[in-house]
């Protein structure tokens, strides 16, 4: 069961009005890190409109998931040129690092782990995004320092671990 305290905070600070749904549904999805029924549910009775209406919304927009993405949604193109500079070796390195496969989430709902088509950075193949960071030229042996870096941004911003108590 999710605690949708926080969306009638975001439905408050927003006026509950449905020409705000995207803008709603985008901070629920920063506070929970995906979109669960309840949050849906709880959209469409603040903003008084069709529960279908608000999953028709977040299932439309890509950058909306109905699935945990975690904290730190972590992504490795998977285009040419970071396939050919190690992209799928890079999966396996961070499989193994975040014990999860490809299309999961870590239990601590820290990290989700996919792919993604073409960063724009070949360049710089291969490129993992971490959230809206773009590191590039990752090496196999720099996953766990990278897994590292996060990890500790969450343990200096006391309070923050908020998420991943609201989420069962």
């Amino acid at each position: 069961m999710v605690d949708v305290t926080r969306v009638h905070e975001i439905l408050e600070r927003h006026g509950a009005r449905r020409e705000r749904m995207i803008a709603i549904l985008l901070d629920c999805q920063e506070e929970y890190y995906h979109l669960p029924r309840e949050v849906l549910e709880a959209v469409s009775a603040g903003v008084q409109v069709p529960l279908t209406s608000v999953i028709s919304i977040a299932t439309f927009f890509k950058a909306f998931s109905l699935k945990p993405i975690g904290r730190y949604p972590i992504r490795v193109c998977n285009g040419t040129a970071c396939n050919i500079r190690g992209g799928p070796l890079l999966v396996e390195a961070l499989e193994r690092e975040l014990n999860i496969r490809k299309g999961e989430t870590t239990q601590d709902n820290l990290f989700g782990l996919d792919t993604l088509n073409c960063v724009g950075c070949c360049g710089l193949a291969p490129v993992i995004t971490v959230g809206e960071d773009v590191h590039g030229k990752v090496k196999i042996g720099s996953v766990p320092r990278l897994v590292k870096q996060y990890r500790s941004k969450v343990q200096a911003e006391p309070g923050e671990e908020k998420n991943a108590q609201n989420v069962n």
